[in-house]
C-alpha cells in the first residue's frame, strides 16, 4: 500500500506541471514571528487593498490557516494569480510558559499553546494541497535551526517550488547572506515586509517562480 501511495503522489505532482493551473495555491510558511502575516498583509494591501489578519509581538498570533483567493501579481509583463494561505508559525516545541511572559493568564496561555500546537499540525497538512511555498525567515537570526531545516526538507520531499524570503532587512543586524549560504539550493530574496524594502524584487521573483 505504501508503494501505491508514493506512486500516486509522484504522478499527482507530474500532473500539476503538465497541466498548468490558471492560479497557484501558495503557502506562506516559517517560524513564529518571522513576519509571515506581515508579508501576507503587504502582498494583499499592494495588490487588493485588503489585509490578511492581525499581527502581534506575541508568538503564534496566527493559530489557524487563512486563505485569500485570486490575488493577481503583475510585474514586468509577467503575471500570476495566487490563492495565498497564511499558515501558523512552525515550532518543534510550544510551552505555555512562553505565553505567560507576555502577561497572559495561565488559563489563556494554556489555551493559546493548545491552539498553536493544533495550528502547526494544520500547517503541515496544508503542504499536501499546495503548488508552492514562500518560506519566510528572520534574516537577523541563525538560519540553521531545527525547524528551518525540517520544513525545507518537507517541502523538498514534496517537490514543491520554494522561494525563501530573508525578511527584516530593515534591522541593522540582518544578514541575508547567511540564509543564502545555509540554503544555496533555493532562491533567496531579501526584503522587509514591514517597511516594503526590496518588495518589488520579491514580487518579480514570485511571478517568475510561481507563474
Amino acid at each position: 500500500m505504501g508503494l501505491i501511495v508514493r506512486i500516486r503522489k509522484r504522478f499527482s505532482f507530474l500532473f500539476k506541471w503538465f497541466f498548468k493551473k490558471d492560479r497557484m495555491k501558495i503557502g506562506i510558511y516559517g517560524p513564529p514571528n518571522a513576519g509571515k502575516t506581515t508579508l501576507a498583509n503587504r502582498i494583499l494591501r499592494d495588490w487588493t487593498g485588503d489585509v490578511m489578519g492581525a499581527v502581534s509581538n506575541i508568538p503564534h498570533e496566527t493559530r489557524r490557516a487563512r486563505l485569500r483567493e485570486g490575488v493577481k501579481i503583475e510585474v514586468d509583463g509577467k503575471s500570476v494569480v495566487l490563492d495565498i494561505v497564511d499558515t501558523p508559525g512552525l515550532a518543534t516545541k510550544i510551552d505555555f510558559h512562553e505565553f505567560m511572559k507576555f502577561n497572559l493568564s495561565e488559563e489563556e496561555a494554556k489555551r493559546r499553546a493548545k491552539e498553536a500546537t493544533e495550528g502547526v499540525i494544520e500547517a503541515i497538512k496544508w503542504l499536501d494541497d499546495l503548488d508552492g511555498v514562500l518560506l519566510v525567515m528572520d534574516a537577523t537570526e541563525d538560519p540553521f535551526t531545527q525547524i528551518n531545516v525540517t520544513i525545507v526538507g518537507n517541502i523538498e520531499a514534496r517537490g514543491l517550488p520554494l522561494l525563501i524570503v530573508a525578511n527584516k532587512i530593515d534591522l541593522p543586524n540582518a544578514s541575508p547572506a547567511r540564509l543564502k549560504a545555509a540554503f544555496p539550493q533555493h532562491p533567496v530574496v531579501p526584503a522587509s515586509a514591514l517597511k516594503g524594502l526590496n518588495i518589488d524584487s520579491l514580487y518579480k521573483s514570485i511571478a517568475e517562480r510561481f507563474g
